[in-house]
């Protein structure tokens, strides 16, 4: 499990899950219906973007987040 400590960490996944499955910005966004522009802010972790735009993004490439308190082991870390 990777840990999220800032927005560009989200933004990071995002763009190595676009890239992991030959999708252009473009395309992601027409997928998730969001702008292409929204797509492009969260890549480079623009903090201000909407957790629910965040989530629907998420959802389109089959990702998931997960708040667990801090220093629990994941049992999928084990």
């Amino acid at each position: 499990m990777n840990k999220i400590a800032k927005p560009g960490d989200i933004g990071r996944h995002v763009k190595e899950k676009r890239k992991n499955d030959d999708l252009t910005q473009a395309d992601l966004a027409s997928l998730c219906s969001v702008g292409i522009r929204l797509i492009s802010e969260l890549e480079n972790g623009k903090p201000t973007i909407q957790v629910g735009k965040i989530l629907q993004v998420l959802e389109c490439l089959g990702l998931e987040m997960k708040i667990v308190p801090r220093g629990r082991v994941e049992e999928t870390e084990l």
